[in-house]
């Protein structure tokens, strides 16, 4: 009876610190807001560093101790797994919204049993586009819902290449050829979605292409391995390790 009355007593003293902790992240939210009242304080957690804690402030990702009064701007990165920890938790809390009302707008592709969908914001002179067009050729049972999006900004004639795509006999074959081969459709014109898809773009944050989207939401930028990609889909936060290595914008 002692030794459980001493037991139950060391789980008790255990759990007190552990309770602690958990509402200690809250607590700095609640200090860093009442210490800068116009900044908008999202999350404050433990870093991989002791004593440093990730804090996210809208869309930016910074690192200070408990006092707040020093804050760190840049990535933190782990260099024995190589790995940008900051650009991970900026794609790991970057959402949107699947756009599937307007999946009319989008060119199909299904490879395999296409149990697995996602939707692509793609431009057709993007070289990193075409690089992510090889891998996504490489990926099995999925559904490509493939977003013509084009920045003609950067590439002046894109507008153009994407509407003959679209108006192609064949619309998936078409971007297929130009994609991967090179061949460029025949210059023809119709009813089209390209500004709509613009429109639909933007709304949903979409700032370079090539640009991904899950049916859950979660966001891939740039280029991305078959590998990551595949994992990525079945929703393992690894696939987002080599996000975002080539993206226009």
């Amino acid at each position: 009876m002692i030794e459980r009355a001493l037991s139950l007593v060391l789980v008790a003293a255990l759990a007190v610190p552990a309770l602690a902790r958990a509402e200690e992240p809250a607590a700095l939210v609640e200090k860093f807001r009442q210490l800068y009242p116009k900044t908008t304080f999202r999350e404050v957690r433990p870093s991989q560093l002791p004593g440093l804690y990730e804090v996210v402030m809208g869309e930016n990702i910074a690192y200070t101790d408990e006092s707040g009064r020093y804050f760190i701007f840049g990535h933190l990165f782990d260099m024995r797994r190589q790995l940008d920890l900051t650009a991970q938790r900026k794609l790991d809390g970057r959402r949107s919204d699947f756009p599937a009302p307007y999946l009319a707008q989008a060119i199909r592709t299904v490879r395999g049993n296409g149990s697995r969908s996602l939707a692509v914001f793609s431009d057709p002179d993007c070289p990193y586009c075409r690089q992510l067009e090889a891998e996504l050729a490489r990926l099995d049972n999925v559904t490509i819902h493939t977003f013509l999006y084009p920045l003609e900004a950067l590439h002046p004639e894109a507008r153009t290449r994407a509407v003959s795509v679209w108006c192609a006999p064949d619309r998936a074959r078409a971007w297929s050829d130009l994609m991967l081969t090179g061949r460029k459709p025949r210059l023809v014109a119709c009813d089209n979605p390209i500004d709509d898809n613009l429109v639909l773009g933007s709304r949903l944050g979409v700032v370079g292409t090539p640009t991904l989207i899950a049916v859950d939401g979660r966001v891939l930028p740039g280029s991305a391995s078959a590998e990551k990609i595949d994992q990525w889909l079945g929703g393992v936060n690894s696939g987002t390790q080599d996000a975002g290595k080539g993206a226009d914008q």
